[in-house]
């Protein structure tokens, strides 16, 4: 008797038991790549969500970090807008877009981002996805120094001779195209 009432009780469970679908997602997929990149495409972003960018960037995986860093950058993550522009600057994840790298440093410079203001400035100072203004340029730069940013202080130590900077291996790139 104790078997029959045993078989029936484990018959009985499922009609008991709550539907799946009605607890959402079971074991959800939270720590890995494609957990996060998924956030990102929600719009979902923090701090630790936008540095995974960095991480996916420097694997390799450029398409995947262009992700995060749009997501991070469109919430206001200034290191994301920086990436970015990075990003475009090398055409990884994306096209070759020096104007698209300028206006993301431009964006980043608006909201006090050091790193922003100097990348934007040598754009000016070069005339490299903006037009070229080198009194601006050197504003730019001035204001990344006193942010504390001591690559811009090493250029201002060299009068913003971008060489300083620059490797000359990547000249080419920044040669005027007529």
């Amino acid at each position: 008797m104790k078997h029959f009432a045993f078989v029936i009780s484990l018959l009985a469970l499922p009609a008991i038991a709550q539907s799946n679908q009605d607890l959402g997602t079971l074991n959800p997929d939270e720590m890995s790549w494609t957990s996060v990149i998924e956030q990102a495409k929600r719009g979902e972003t923090s701090r630790t969500l936008c540095a995974s960018g960095y991480m996916l960037t420097k694997s390799g995986d450029h398409t995947s970090a262009r992700t995060i860093f749009e997501a991070c950058a469109a919430a206001g993550y200034t290191g994301a807008m920086t990436w970015m522009s990075q990003l475009d600057n090398n055409g990884l994840g994306g096209d070759y877009d020096p104007d698209a790298s300028a206006e993301w440093d431009r964006q980043a410079a608006a909201l006090g981002d050091p790193v922003g203001k100097f990348n934007y400035g040598i754009g000016l100072l070069r005339g490299y996805g903006v037009e070229k203004n080198e009194e601006l340029g050197r504003q730019y730069v001035d204001d990344a120094a006193r942010a504390g940013l001591q690559i811009a202080k090493r250029l201002q130590g060299a009068d913003y001779d971008l060489d300083e900077v620059t490797p000359d291996a990547d000249n080419w790139k920044y040669a005027p195209l007529f």
